[in-house]
């Protein structure tokens, strides 16, 4: 059988296919009914307005992220290599170009919170605009639109484009290539495939290894389905295959080319090395939990549950259960086509883009955040639509007269049972999505007896059941402040963050990404995927604690230290006026001003204070970088002014594995330095020359 889905809108018709379903091949938007264009309008500037309204209550977002482009915005070598500081210590533990857009916005704009989070937003309106363009190649306006929303209020696609990780340039750099790929499959075309590749590739840069989880797929695809011979294919694969290679590749062979003397060291190895980091601490290390410098995994919800699980549910799932159906249902009509069908070829494409994905991020046991999932939001979203518009072309026949109420109901009790996770936020919305759903799916049961408005009303109410409950999770994470390393979207949940979820998963929202809110107490031991003392082989440094000194863990006998300062393992936290003040004390007679332990203490007062901080350890604290002989020749050469004392708290926890170089420099300063303790901030004064 045929794809009886336009191609776009129609320049002529062809016969009849099998089971007398019309044939069409449609070129270009000049068919297009007259509502599409305004109504494709009005979707980009409701999203604008969802991921931008109210931007500015997030502050710094991920302040590890913010404090980066601040190096870039008045660095160009932070820039380059993604330097944590502009006097170029240590990298973030990602490559570096998610942070280019931000970076050059703040060099425009100033560095602060607008000029950080709107060039987020503004990928997140374009994500929805090509993954539209995607599903209009094969399907009707309607169905674009449809997939287009769907992508829009899914509540984690509302969360990180509003947010400055590196997930919302991955997503858009993956549609594009999705995008590109189906062009390429519809003629065989070698410049859009190496588009492809190179959109894929340039995801590397963002992401890592993630952005490769769908080569496997728009590979195959093409290879299986695209309109030319065998050996064309597999040259034109061969050549993807190398604009890939060199997309992904050329930050890599830049920082192999410069001497490490003449660059920062990189952040999330052990070796300085990107090789290490790709393949180890950001690449196997994610899948089986053997990350040297990560600090374990303790995730006991892996498996086929996870997607649809008491956090991760309410993020991404809501249609997941629709996808599925739909995909199936899709797959079946279009069992009997040519191998080349294009409308059969996209439905294969996103859904092995969400099968492959899916598959991977519930098994994985490494190191795991629910924000993850925003990268499975283009392909639910595109199958919804496409699915729907394949099962709405076959309404009066048997089989598409039982997917769509199926469908229908399915997704609306899904919603319903998410939204009982949150009984006390909205109580009356889940019911009334449960209802809606059940009256919009017995009427599309009967809708071969339909015609006209009443049609249009049941189908409004289908649309309007399936997309509520995302939407009010959507409007409910663009109003709240998102701030930390872990964050996630939508309220919280009875099992879920913040109120005794499994293992004191972290929540969404307040500060160092905790929830916000009284109910919401500082996180428990354990917290967290993958946070838990003792789980690991190695040690977890900290930095001294308070004046009363001791131990390499700052209290006496190697207890934890009091009068740490703001900031830990995941939270960067804000030092007071004084301390700000203290750093930016005679700043440029120095090339750090600070040095603290662990990249997000080093971030907040180096956001705070406008000057370099030296991020010892890196994110971790686990990097050997510096070691205790680089930080002590820094030191005699009046390089560092001030070392910043960690205390109690996140720090304290232990480590998977790596170095113990930033403990040994952590202990070295309270045996050679006094310190003295600043609004409940413990400085070392550097310069003092007792070490």
């Amino acid at each position: 059988m045929t794809s009886t889905i336009p191609a776009g809108p129609p320049a002529h018709r062809t016969p009849r296919g099998r089971g007398g379903l019309p044939r069409r091949i449609l070129r270009g938007p000049a068919a297009d009914p007259a509502w599409a264009r305004p109504a494709l309008l009005a979707l980009l500037a409701a999203t604008a307005v969802l991921y931008l309204w109210g931007l500015g209550a997030s502050g710094w977002a991920n302040a590890f992220y913010s404090a980066a482009v601040q190096a870039g915005a008045t660095n160009w070598k932070a820039f380059l290599f993604g330097s944590s500081d502009a006097a170029n210590a240590i990298t973030v533990d990602k490559t570096p170009a998610a942070l280019w857009p931000m970076a050059l916005t703040a060099r425009v704009f100033g560095v602060n919170s607008w000029s950080i989070l709107v060039p987020q937003a503004l990928m997140g309106v374009a994500t929805v605009g090509v993954l539209h363009a995607a599903v209009r190649r094969r399907f009707p306006a309607w169905a674009a639109l449809l997939a287009g929303a769907a992508l829009a209020l899914t509540p984690v696609a509302a969360l990180m484009f509003r947010f400055n990780n590196p997930d919302a340039l991955l997503v858009l750099l993956l549609v594009l290539g999705a995008y590109a790929t189906i062009r390429a499959q519809e003629d065989a075309s070698t410049r859009w495939l190496l588009l492809a590749a190179a959109c894929v590739g340039t995801g590397f840069l963002a992401k890592m290894l993630q952005a490769f989880l769908v080569v496997p797929v728009f590979a195959l695809l093409y290879l299986v389905t695209a309109p030319t011979p065998v050996r064309r294919r597999l040259w034109q694969l061969a050549a993807a295959g190398g604009a890939l290679l060199v997309s992904a590749g050329w930050w890599g062979a830049v920082v192999a080319l410069v001497p490490a003397s003449s660059r920062p060291y990189i952040g999330g190895s052990q070796h300085d090395s990107v090789l290490e980091l790709a393949l180890g601490y950001n690449g196997l290390g994610r899948l089986n939990g053997d990350e040297t410098g990560g600090l374990g995994n303790l995730d006991q919800d892996a498996g086929w549950g996870r997607m649809f699980g008491s956090v991760i549910g309410g993020q991404i799932s809501w249609l997941l259960p629709a996808a599925l159906l739909l995909l199936a249902a899709g797959l079946w009509t279009t069992r009997r086509a040519p191998r080349t069908d294009p409308a059969r070829a996209a439905l294969a494409l996103w859904g092995g883009w969400l099968l492959l994905t899916a598959a991977i991020f519930s098994f994985m046991r490494g190191i795991f955040h629910e924000y993850y999932i925003v990268a499975l939001a283009p392909a639910i979203a595109a199958l919804t639509g496409m699915g729907a518009a394949l099962a709405w072309e076959r309404r009066r026949t048997a089989e598409g007269a039982a997917i769509l109420p199926a469908t229908v109901a399915v997704t609306a009790l899904w919603a319903y049972a998410l939204l009982g996770r949150s009984p006390d936020w909205h109580p009356w919305l889940a019911p009334a999505i449960a209802a809606a759903g059940l009256v919009a799916a017995a009427g599309l049961a009967a809708a071969r007896l339909m015609r006209g408005r009443v049609l249009g009303v049941v189908v409004a109410l289908a649309v309007l059941s399936g997309l509520a409950g995302p939407a009010a999770y959507a409007a409910e994470t663009a109003r709240t402040p998102h701030t930390g390393a872990i964050v996630t979207a939508g309220p919280a949940t009875s099992t879920g963050p913040g109120r005794g979820g499994p293992g004191g998963r972290p929540g969404r929202g307040g500060q160092g990404g905790w929830n916000r809110g009284p109910a919401a107490g500082p996180p428990p031991q354990g917290f967290g995927q993958g946070f838990q003392p003792g789980n690991g082989r190695g040690r977890m440094p900290a930095g001294p604690g308070g004046p009363q000194g001791g131990g390499p863990n700052g209290g006496p006998g190697g207890r934890p230290g009091g009068g740490g300062g703001p900031g830990g393992l995941l939270d960067a936290g804000t030092p007071s006026g004084a301390v700000t003040s203290a750093l930016k004390a005679d700043a440029g007679s120095y090339t750090w001003v600070a040095a603290a332990v662990g990249s997000n203490t080093a971030a907040g007062h180096q956001l705070a204070a406008g000057e370099p901080v030296m991020a010892v350890g890196g994110f971790n604290g686990t990097d050997p970088a510096p070691t205790l002989a680089q930080f002590q020749s820094l030191v005699r050469r009046g390089r560092i002014h001030y070392f910043i004392g960690t205390g109690g708290g996140g720090m304290m926890m232990r480590a998977q594995s790596g170095s113990d170089a930033a403990q040994k420099i952590s202990a070295w300063v309270t045996a050679n330095f006094t310190a003295t303790t600043v609004d409940g901030t413990v400085l070392y004064d550097l310069t003092s020359g007792a070490g």
